[in-house]
This record gives C-alpha cells, structure tokens and sequence, in this order.
C-alpha cells in the first residue's frame, strides 16, 4: 500500500462510512472493507480504473469531481477521502466545501509542489520538475493547480476549515524528521485530517 494511504488508514476508524473521490484502482476502499469492515463508495472518472474497482468488488460510480457532489445528501458519510486529486480539479475549494457537506471528517492527501527538488529544479534548469512522485511532464500532466503546504494551510485558513491532523510523507520514510519540521520545504506528500 502506498505510504499516504497507509496513514490514512489509521485515521479510519472499524465500521466507517467512506465516500473515497478519485479512488482509483479501490486500492483504499477494498483493504479498509477486508480489514475495518468499512462500507463505502467509490467515483472514479477513468473507466479502466472503474473496471479495476468492480474487479475488486469494490462499489463505484462513474463521476467528474468538478460537477460536485450533489447526489449525496449531507452528513452521509463518516469520513469522505481524496487522495492525489486535489491538484487535478479545476475548482479544489469547492470539492473541498462539498466533501465537508458530506462527510464528518474529510482526508486529502495531494503532491507537495514546494519540496526543495521542485523549486531546484524549475531554478536552475529553469523547467517544470519531473520526478517519481510527479511523473508527468508539463504538456501531458493531469496536475492544473500547482499547490503547497503552504497553499492548502492558507486556503484552510480563507475558509474557515479546521485541520485536526497533518502528515507527510518524505523521500524516503514515513515521517523523515526534516519533512515534519520543514513539511513545505521537505515533503513529498501532505495528508490532512480536516473538518468544519
């Protein structure tokens, strides 16, 4: 399982009700319902990761974030997820303003674009950063909002969105001690627990 989603993982609680938006392959959604009997659903865009979700027996809908969420009523999920898509929306503060109307708690995790070897790379080469955690090159990358740390604390902040738990992920361990003192400079990836 990939580092982010083993820490969220661990901020689920056994029998939640998960909303996971971009999910993917299932990957999150199958193992919290094998190992925290999780009842949940899935939306995913990209019809080949649909399919690997049914595959799993993960349950799916087929859904563009950027249209909202308008076909889940309010507080009717525990704990609503996104993660490595919040970069990719054209309009993150209002799938974030709809993922706090749905679930109690929402999860996000997304590529930390302040990380050192980000601005090295666009300093002194003087182009876009490519490397294993943004694979993509500027001309063909799923990525439209360029977000930090930083970014995401201030826009917290803007609208009122109370933070209750931040991790991060560094380059090579879990919680590298320079990437949790420094997490804009440091991190590779930043997850946060966030509610109302």
């Amino acid at each position: 399982m990939r580092a982010d989603l083993d820490i969220i993982q661990e901020w689920i609680a056994p029998g939640s009700r998960v909303l996971d938006l971009g999910c993917g392959d299932g990957e999150l959604l199958a193992w919290l319902r094998d190992n925290k009997q999780v009842a949940g659903y899935g939306l995913e865009i990209d019809p080949d990761k649909i399919a690997l979700c049914i595959e799993r027996g993960v349950n799916v809908i087929e859904q563009n974030l950027d249209l909202g969420l308008g076909n889940f009523a309010s507080n009717s999920f525990d704990v609503v997820v996104m993660t490595q898509s919040l970069q990719a929306l054209h309009y993150p503060d209002k799938v974030l303003a709809e993922m706090l109307r749905v679930g109690k708690t929402c999860i996000i995790t997304f590529p930390n674009f302040g990380h050192w070897r980000c601005r090295l790379m666009l300093g002194i080469q003087g182009t876009m950063p490519v490397s294993s955690f943004m694979p993509h090159t500027w001309y063909n990358t799923p990525n439209i909002h360029f977000c930090t740390v930083k970014d995401f604390e201030d826009l917290c902040r803007e609208k009122g969105i109370r933070i209750l738990a931040r991790d991060v992920v560094g380059n090579t361990n879990r919680q590298p001690m320079l990437s949790n003192r420094w997490p804009n400079l440091f991190a590779n990836t930043a997850i946060y627990r966030i509610t109302r």
